[in-house]
């Protein structure tokens, strides 16, 4: 006898849906940067516990990175032309026994390899699950990477709270690190269960094999490479780091050495860019519903020029940091609208997307070092100065086409 095949009931319907969807990819997001706040928090309990050196600690951040740095774009061409939700789900586990094995740590070396896991592990779990955002709604990128860099944003100041938080409930950072590991698990399954994981964009090609997908992929990014929107995009997204990550790398010390507070004002320099920046990163979501991303990011630039210099230049702390409070509210959206833009240049590929700016950063990953190297040489205010290139390129290389279209 015939009989009508079972529908799902509403509850789960429920939880497959888009809403449910978005919301998974995003919390992959904040997870991730949850993780690295703790881990910043902790560096000096995990000094003590495991005894380790400042050339230790130095590998443990060096290496992972030069490893995902090799890695990344393998993941970012297969995304496209082979099993993307086999990667996303595999990274998703990895990054889960990363997080286990650094709760577990005895010793440095163990430690090390789990940080050699857990950075690989996020390129896959993470990055490609921003591409996977990214083909939910083509023709809105900016919007949704707006919602992507919030979400990150909260994990990294949620990070320090929730270790201070365990500390008060007699849960040291192993816990602490043991505790985001079953997160990650829980959040893994939830992830590999959407079948939306599955979807292609029209776009990707699909190929049976892993070596024939490596070898469509690779020339794909190598044709994304050749085109000159896709390496604005890419040159524009590092010269913005020049007032995002860079700024912030030598914000501290620039309040130290160059304006001469103690280190204790400079760490409250640094609370008040990071609290700045994270009210910007909630404020750019609804703005960019009302005005064009590309607009706005030519203003911000602007403001964001005089801003600096007028930060640079200010001669006592309380300007400094009223300066710095309006220039971290400035640079909202920044990262956010240029990597939606790279997406939109590529329709149908945010696996070569991820793939291409992965390899770029292979280039421009020397440009921190050079810097540093500068300050060295020519002095930390000489270097400062340099940093106003960020604004300054971001502005010129603006379409301008562009800009006037969204204005008419």
């Amino acid at each position: 006898m015939f009989q009508p095949a079972r529908r799902r009931p509403n509850w789960q319907r429920a939880l497959r849906g888009p809403v449910v969807f978005v919301a998974l990819l995003l919390a992959v997001e904040f997870l991730d940067e949850l993780v690295f706040g703790v881990r910043e928090a902790a560096w000096p309990l995990i000094r003590t516990d495991l005894n380790l050196s400042y050339a230790q600690i130095g590998l443990l951040l060096g290496l992972p990175n030069l490893l995902s740095a090799l890695v990344e774009p393998v993941f970012g061409v297969l995304a496209d032309t082979w099993k993307r939700w086999l990667l996303v789900v595999g990274g998703g586990l990895c990054f889960t026994l990363a997080a286990f094995l650094t709760g577990l740590s005895p010793n440095f070396a163990l430690l090390l390899l789990s940080f050699l896991l857990f950075y690989p592990a996020s390129g896959a779990f993470v990055s490609l699950s921003q591409a996977t955002l990214m083909d939910l709604e083509p023709s809105r990128h900016e919007h949704l990477m707006a919602r992507w860099t919030l979400a990150g944003s909260l994990g990294v100041v949620g990070g320090p709270l929730l270790l201070g938080v365990a500390a008060l409930l007699g849960v040291n950072w192993r816990g602490v690190f043991i505790g985001l590991g079953a997160v990650s698990l829980l959040l893994t399954l939830l992830v590999w269960r959407q079948p939306r994981l599955r979807t292609r964009p029209a776009a990707a090609r699909a190929e049976q094999s892993l070596a024939g997908g490596l070898w469509a992929g690779l020339r794909q990014a190598a044709a994304a490479l050749r085109r000159k929107e896709v390496l604005r995009w890419l040159v524009l997204l590092e010269f913005s780091d020049f007032m995002l990550d860079i700024l912030l790398g030598f914000l501290a010390l620039y309040m130290v050495d160059v304006a001469g507070v103690t280190p204790v004002l400079a760490a409250a320099a640094v609370s008040v860019w990071s609290i700045a920046g994270l009210l910007s990163d909630a404020l750019i979501i609804p703005l960019l519903e009302r005005v064009p991303g590309l607009t706005y990011l030519r203003w911000s630039a602007a403001v964001m020029t005089g801003l600096f210099i007028g930060f640079l230049l200010a001669p006592g702390y309380p300007a400094k940091l009223v300066l710095l409070a309006l220039m971290g509210l400035a640079n909202a959206g920044w990262y956010a609208i240029l990597q939606g833009r790279l997406y939109s240049a590529l329709p149908g590929q945010s696996g070569t997307a991820v793939a291409v700016g992965a390899a770029f950063s292979l280039v421009t990953g020397l440009v921190p070092a050079t810097l540093g190297w500068l300050a060295q040489t020519l002095g930390l205010s000489v270097t400062m100065w340099l940093l106003l290139l960020g604004p300054v390129v971001v502005f010129l290389g603006l379409p301008r086409l562009t800009i006037k279209t969204s204005v008419l």
